[in-house]
């Protein structure tokens, strides 16, 4: 058998066979069909190579020759977060956690990341890269790697090494570089965008246009109580099944591991408050203080010669008064170009601690009590200094400093026993990450149970950043495996697992039938108030006065003259809604109507259109306009050319992954 097998595989047609099964091996691996593909990305985005722009969009092509980047789940998770605890600060106690769990507000968000992404791919391919010297001034400009308003090396490398997620200097080199990177193209197409002076009068008088008009607000249609019918019902439901989603909810279980809660430690012996007193007694010291007026005139650093001589001829003269015996404090308050003249140039009490600039500072812990420095030059101009009195440097006795070390003392001892106690938690989870019961027992503290809550709307520990990140996370909603201890405050933890995960999904007609029915007698009243300002509309198209409809129909009639762009009379739908009607031709008005933000509709007519006077606009006034209209033209071809460069590539998302 296995002879013949042979020969009937030796022929030519098994030959092509055999090479026709080889193609798809070539392209796509044995591993294509025997191993099951686990794709974890919200959004996969692919783009032609630059040596084929035009290559074709064929799955053999994409694979081979096409870049291909994803934005994976936990990285939309972070910005999703972000974008979260921004609009909470934001709105406060008005902020809707459930509005915003919204499939629209999860695309919008999705959106806007896939536009950085391809914004970025776009710069490399077209080779725009961030130099060395803009990457280093870009670092050096962190405030919170400066000391004194400069860059401080070891300042910096300290900030690394004690980040939450450490990083090495290259590391966080590259993650800046990246973000430039991510933002060049878009910077540099805003930063060509220019107005012509044409443009700009334009601008300007359109910007600059005022309507008188006259509006009305309807008033809201009676309820229609009229039961819907239940085909009504379920084609509602159909058409609207978003309106009635149940949010991804989970039911957590954990132990909160408080350091300010841990048994109190015994007080500390004299030996040891001793030893502590000895290596902190600088701690215990206080500096030497120095009551310091001064008088400052004023000279811009960058100033010409002569201006910087006529200062420092100013302030030598200043001197000379005072030492023949002039008040000082009398000539601060008549010629100091400091806000400290009104108090006769008094700066309170000065400790040698960087807080004044370095020659300033100098200066002051090199002059005698009672006496004036000679004029000091900084960077703000020139200065006397007085010094009134010298408080010295003194420091406290063991007995002085007895409480304060009875206190560091102690918290060093609750902050030691919390630390060894959260070690302890922590190799208990490595041991059983199934249950939170042997970590309890570990702790003598009890299992605590939560939920079902949505995301971002949990209380007490569920409401911090860090458990949210992940309770929600696909790992710990999976898997159901209990935390490391998640730091939420300063000796204060928590262990956490998800005991219970409920999908986002549809609620079934029969529990939100009630809900259905609301919206469909509202969605008939918006419709009614709708075909009523429609009628009203007609009329006033026909001639018919707004006076007359709204004495008719009972309406307040409301007359505002010389609205600006912008303003909110009665709201900023409605204003828009008037200046995009035409301009009235002489004697005759420009009918309307428009919704307001609550649901209400107006109509309204504009009756003259007037502009403001452009003598009244500074040069400076026009020159900012200009430059603010020129940013705004060059962000929106930056948006612009981000569409463009989308469509140009493939943009695969998995809206079930999100």
């Amino acid at each position: 058998m296995l002879q013949a097998l042979r020969d009937k595989s030796s022929g030519w047609i098994a030959t092509v066979i055999l090479g026709l099964l080889i193609v798809p091996f070539a392209f796509f691996g044995v591993e294509q069909y025997l191993v099951q593909r686990n794709d974890t990305y919200v959004a996969r985005i692919q783009m032609p190579p630059k040596w084929w722009p035009n290559a074709p969009d064929w799955a053999i092509v994409r694979k081979l020759a096409w870049q291909t980047e994803d934005i994976g789940t936990d990285e939309f998770r972070n910005r999703f977060e972000q974008v979260r605890q921004q609009q909470r600060a934001q709105a406060g106690d008005a902020f809707d956690p459930r509005a915003f769990e919204s499939v629209d507000t999860k695309r919008r968000i999705l959106d806007a990341l896939i536009d950085q992404r391809v914004m970025r791919m776009a710069a490399e391919r077209d080779g725009l890269v961030v130099g060395d010297a803009q990457l280093r001034a870009e670092i050096e400009a962190i405030p919170d790697f400066q000391v004194d308003g400069k860059f401080d090396p070891q300042r910096y490398r300290t900030l690394l090494a004690t980040m939450p997620t450490p990083q090495t200097p290259l590391q966080f080199q590259q993650t800046i570089r990246d973000s430039l990177r991510d933002r060049l193209l878009a910077q540099r197409l805003s930063a060509s965008a220019f107005v012509t002076p044409s443009e700009g009068q334009r601008l300007i008088k359109l910007l600059s246009e005022k309507r008188d008009v006259t509006f009305a607000i309807l008033p809201p249609a009676p309820v229609d109580e009229t039961p819907p019918s239940a085909a009504d019902i379920a084609a509602w439901y159909k058409a609207h099944p978003s309106d009635f989603r149940t949010p991804e909810m989970v039911t957590i279980e954990y132990v909160d591991v408080d350091g300010a809660a841990l048994p109190a430690p015994p007080p500390a012996d004299e030996k040891m408050l001793k030893e502590r007193y000895e290596q902190e007694k600088a701690r215990f010291v206080e500096p030497e203080q120095r009551l310091t007026s001064h008088i400052l005139v004023k000279v811009d650093a960058k100033a010409d010669a002569a201006a910087q001589k006529a200062a420092e001829a100013k302030i030598r003269d200043l001197l000379k008064q005072v030492r023949a015996g002039a008040d000082f404090a009398t000539l601060a308050r008549q010629v100091s170009d400091d806000a400290t003249r009104n108090a006769g140039g008094d700066l309170g009490w000065i400790q040698k601690n960087g807080q004044m600039v370095k020659p300033f500072e100098d200066a002051v812990f090199a002059t005698p009590a009672g006496s004036v420095s000679e004029p000091v030059k900084t960077e703000y101009g020139w200065h006397l200094v007085q010094v009134r009195e010298i408080k010295p440097s003194h420091g406290k006795t063991f007995e002085e400093a007895r409480p304060e070390l009875e206190r560091l003392v102690a918290d060093s001892e609750r902050e030691r026993a919390y630390n060894d106690l959260a070690g302890r938690l922590a190799d208990e989870v490595l041991k059983n990450p199934n249950s939170l019961a042997s970590v309890a027992k570990v702790a003598n503290l009890q299992v605590q149970r939560l939920g079902p809550f949505a995301r971002g709307q949990g209380g007490g520990i569920a409401a911090d950043p860090a458990v949210q990140r992940f309770i929600f996370s696909d790992e710990a909603k999976e898997r159901r495996q209990s935390s490391d201890p998640i730091e939420i405050a300063p000796n204060h933890s928590v262990l956490v697992r998800v005991v219970e995960h409920t999908a986002e999904q549809v609620q079934p007609l029969d529990k939100v039938g009630a809900q259905v029915v609301a919206a469909i007698r509202a969605d008939r009243a918006h419709k009614a108030a709708e075909a009523e300002a429609d009628a009203a509309l007609a009329r006033l198209k026909k001639g018919e006065a707004l006076a007359a409809i709204a004495t008719e129909k009972r309406w307040q009639l409301n007359p505002v003259p010389g609205v600006p762009r912008g303003a909110p009379v009665p709201d900023a739908l409605a204003n828009e809604a008037y200046f995009q009607v035409a301009p009235p031709a002489e004697g005759k008005s420009s009918p309307g109507k428009a919704r307001t933000a609550d649901g209400r509709w107006i109509v309204f007519e504009v009756t003259k259109v007037g502009h403001a006077d452009e003598s009244e606009i500074k040069p400076e006034q026009r020159v900012e306009f200009l430059r603010g209209q020129a940013e705004r033209l060059g962000d929106e071809d930056a948006l612009a050319t981000s569409r463009q460069e989308r469509k140009r590539m493939r943009v695969d998302i998995a809206e079930d992954r999100f």
